[in-house]
């Protein structure tokens, strides 16, 4: 149901779905309708003022040519007048000259009359093409509208089918599903009254056989039954090690083809007959059978209880009492083998977990040592790298000192050079006459020697 309020009054009434889509596609209907008429009206004023417009622009244009024409035939007339006054004047003198002017402007005139006639005739033209192309346009506009209104028609009746499309799919749907749900309820109704009746079957039969040491004997028939196919290597056996004071029923534990263990179970069998007046409860032994997993150092704790009959949390399967105990469950009978067999697959599953952790954790060391390696070889490369840099750097220094030596020792022999090339020099530019030319004797002397050379 939903509520409607009136807009007037405010009061409050409630309508069905059905009429609440009834209202809903009148309210909607009344609204396209009026915002496709509303488009309408502004497309045909639209219309409307665009050839009044085009009309009055044309108007104007004509307007404005006639103005000019209506200037050019008075700028005429007003040259006829001053051409007669002219020609009055000089009448007798430019008679025939008066003449021939005349047919001149006579022709002029026919000219500008013919050309006013052809502009007048292209203008209309012009006029009558534009007015073609509007009303093309709004030929162009009505179909458009047509078009739109079609469109808009189609697209409403395309919504319309889609939504009923939706409706009956959502219709099959729920159908479907709710057809779905009640076989799938059924059927686990089926399968619980089937349960019930062979849990009634198996109490029945077990209330006298399966009481304490049968149960056991039971549960160790089925496992021997598949032992050789499906659990070659495993043990499975009675605890008889009470040295801690108590033990557990059976043992199970499994290895893989390296003899490493794979999992182990530590069971426990519990039952009593109808006519027990103590009723004992499942919660009752799994201290003990806790205890007894872990001095027996077994992975699991099973409790194979046939107690608490009407109980619909251990009739459901396979009870987890992690909570309460850490990897300890309950179980029925039948589900004894089948919940070996999972723990077992976990277990294996685990195993190639671990492998391939380990062999990832073997790889991570392998890289560690690698990486240990690298950065030794890099330390050691860079003390021997340090060591020859140093002496390196010694020996240019030592090349550098030797370099200067060297340099020191050649501009001393350049400068013995210049030296001894200067005293050259001075020794070439000594004279006799300069030697005695500051000194009387030695002047005397050779002047006698010469004296006496030429004597001889």
């Amino acid at each position: 149901m939903n509520d409607i309020i009136c807009p007037h009054c405010n009061t409050a009434f409630k309508v069905d779905g059905s009429g609440y889509a009834d209202i809903l596609k009148q309210v909607r209907d009344r609204d396209f309708e009026k915002q496709l008429n509303q488009r309408l009206d502004l497309a045909e004023k639209d219309k409307q003022n665009a050839i009044q417009l085009a009309l009055a622009k044309k108007a104007s244009e004509l307007q404005n040519l006639e103005s000019q024409l209506r200037d050019r035939d008075l700028k005429q007339q007003l040259a006829i007048k001053d051409a007669v006054t002219t020609a009055e004047k000089q009448r007798d003198l430019i008679a025939k000259e008066l003449e021939q002017n005349r047919d001149n402007q006579q022709q002029e005139l026919r000219f500008t009359e013919t050309r006013f006639a052809q502009e007048l005739q292209t203008v209309t033209m012009q006029k009558q093409a534009e007015l073609r192309d509007l009303q093309s346009k709004l030929d162009a506009t009505d179909i458009q509208r047509k078009l739109a209104i079609n469109e808009a028609v189609n697209f409403v009746e395309k919504e319309r089918d889609a939504l009923k499309n939706r409706i009956s799919e959502s219709e099959l749907k729920h159908q479907l599903e709710s057809q779905s749900l009640k076989e799938r309820y059924e059927a686990q109704i089926f399968d619980r009254d089937e349960a019930i009746v062979r849990l009634r079957d198996m109490k029945a039969r077990l209330s006298t056989k399966m009481v304490g040491e049968t149960l056991e004997q039971h549960c160790e028939t089925e496992f021997n039954r598949l032992r050789a196919a499906a659990f070659p290597r495993a043990y499975f056996e009675k605890d008889n090690d009470a040295s801690s004071g108590s033990k557990g029923d059976y043992i199970f534990r499994d290895f893989d083809d390296s003899g490493n263990e794979i999992i182990s179970i530590m069971f426990e069998m519990k039952n009593e007959n109808d006519t027990t007046s103590t009723k004992k409860k499942n919660e009752d032994f799994l201290k003990e059978l806790n205890k007894d997993r872990l001095e027996k150092t077994c992975e699991y704790a099973v409790l194979v209880s046939l107690l608490e009959p009407e109980s619909e949390l251990y009739n459901s399967g396979i009870v987890d009492v992690s909570h309460r105990f850490s990897k300890s469950y309950v179980i029925r009978p039948q589900f004894f083998i089948p919940f070996i067999t999972l723990l077992r697959n976990a277990a294996l599953k685990s195993i190639e977990y671990k492998a391939e952790l380990a062999l990832i954790k073997a790889q991570n060391i392998d890289v560690t040592h690698f990486e240990e390696d690298l950065e030794s070889f890099k330390s050691a490369f860079g003390r021997n790298y340090d060591l020859a840099s140093r002496r390196f750097q010694t020996a240019i220094d030592e090349i550098d000192k030797s370099i200067d030596h060297l340099q020191k020792t050649k501009d001393a022999l350049m400068g013995a050079d210049r030296n001894l090339r200067l005293a050259n020099d001075k020794a070439q530019d000594v004279t006799v006459k300069k030697l005695i030319r500051q000194n009387p004797t030695m002047s005397n002397k050779f002047m006698e020697l010469k004296n006496k050379d030429s004597s001889d």
